[in-house]
């Protein structure tokens, strides 16, 4: 059987970061830079108050309490230009541009809040409250650099540097089709022989958690041909397609039976559990990647999670490689086959401590939905006893 690992290299030998685009900033989000970002200007562009109150020469008050004339409203967004002398202050809102010769903003809240005149109860050093002229970032300076993952906040300096579209690596477009005559829609009534699709939704919801833009395309039963047709619909829209289902070593394996004799895509037992069965290659013109993970709902997900998660990060452009691994001290007795790495469902509580949850088949749902952690066992470890150190991969 091939390892764990030598799969994983050879799908991200094979995927590749999707090519830039210029995006619209309302596009962007999920997206990972492909160039830098600077700003034109500084910011804040001029100097402004950083609350309500009223501008004024701070050698003015250096005696309180005192009574100053307000000689006039300075707003948000004014564009007139504005100067206070010796013993006068200006009303100012957060935001507002500083008038020349004022130092310093007095909050409202120590005054008695006058429109005519203003007594000032409080002295306040040269400075206070105002928001200076670069002091965020100096005009010219890389607030991002390439390579970045646009999240809100990213969103936002992109935004409040002037910049109205960037280039940038769009999330990937990934297709979840699941196979099997089995299935059927959550909310339909099951018939004999049937149970409710479940994986689409699992893989679909990794898949936008791990950065993607996810679709789920209507299941496909146990027919060949009607898989390729769907599949080739799906190949429109899609960077990379995730199959769930039909690749074990029985009959009636649709994604097998169609895609090995294209050529391109690989079907191979890995020494894992759960999970062995698994096909990965690219299919159509454009040589979109293909995952081909097993039906079983547990299997599954820990397939994505080792291999499909860290090949959308390189189509992301981002650092690709197995899944990280804490330490933890596994609180119960562990058993797993010779030469399979095993990854079994656990709660890792905040003192390092992973309790292996009962319910380990690969069918057991409700056990992986309780699991906040995969505890890892080496191909070469049968037994794992209770207190002793174990590798976990978090969920």
């Amino acid at each position: 059987m091939k390892s764990v690992d030598a799969h994983l290299a050879d799908i991200l030998a094979t995927v590749r970061p999707l090519a830039p685009l210029e995006l619209e900033l309302e596009q962007a989000l999920g997206g990972t830079l492909a160039e830098e970002i600077t700003s034109p200007v500084p910011l804040p562009p001029f100097n402004n108050s950083a609350m309500d109150g009223y501008a004024v020469r701070s050698v003015d008050i250096a005696q309180v309490p005192v009574t100053l004339p307000v000689i006039d409203d300075v707003a948000a967004g004014s564009d007139e230009l504005r100067a206070i002398g010796p013993g006068h202050t200006m009303r100012i809102m957060t935001g507002g541009p500083l008038p020349a010769g004022a130092d310093a903003v007095v909050p409202v809240e120590w005054t008695d809040g006058g429109t005519v005149s203003v007594r000032i109860d409080r002295t306040v050093e040269v400075g206070n409250a105002i928001r200076h002229a670069g002091e965020d970032v100096p005009s010219g300076a890389v607030v991002l650099e390439a390579g970045t993952v646009i999240g809100p906040a990213q969103l936002g300096i992109i935004a409040g540097v002037g910049r109205r579209r960037v280039l940038a690596r769009p999330r990937p477009r990934v297709v979840v089709l699941a196979t099997g005559a089995e299935l059927v829609e959550p909310g339909l009534p099951l018939g004999p022989g049937q149970i409710w699709d479940s994986n689409s939704f699992t893989l679909t919801a990794a898949a936008l958690e791990a950065g993607a833009d996810a679709f789920r395309a209507p299941t496909v039963g146990d027919d060949p041909a009607a898989f390729l047709e769907q599949l080739d619909a799906q190949l429109l829209r899609a960077d990379a397609v995730i199959t769930s289902g039909g690749v074990s070593m029985g009959a009636y394996e649709p994604v097998k039976e169609a895609l090995a004799p294209l050529g391109t895509v690989r079907f191979e037992k890995v020494a894992m559990q759960p999970g062995m069965p698994q096909g990965f290659g690219v299919v159509g013109d454009d040589q979109v990647p293909v995952f081909a993970l097993p039906g079983n709902p547990v299997s599954s997900f820990v397939s994505f999670m080792l291999f499909v998660r860290p090949a959308l990060g390189r189509m992301r452009g981002l650092p690709a490689g197995p899944a990280e691994t804490v330490t933890a001290r596994v609180t119960g007795a562990l058993r797993s086959p010779e030469g399979k790495r095993s990854f079994l469902r656990g709660r890792l509580d905040p003192g390092g401590e992973v309790t292996p949850l009962r319910g380990q088949g690969s069918h057991q749902l409700a056990a992986l939905a309780s699991a906040n952690a995969l505890i890892v066992v080496p191909e070469d470890v049968t037994d794992v006893p209770a207190g002793a150190e174990v590798q976990v991969i978090r969920l």
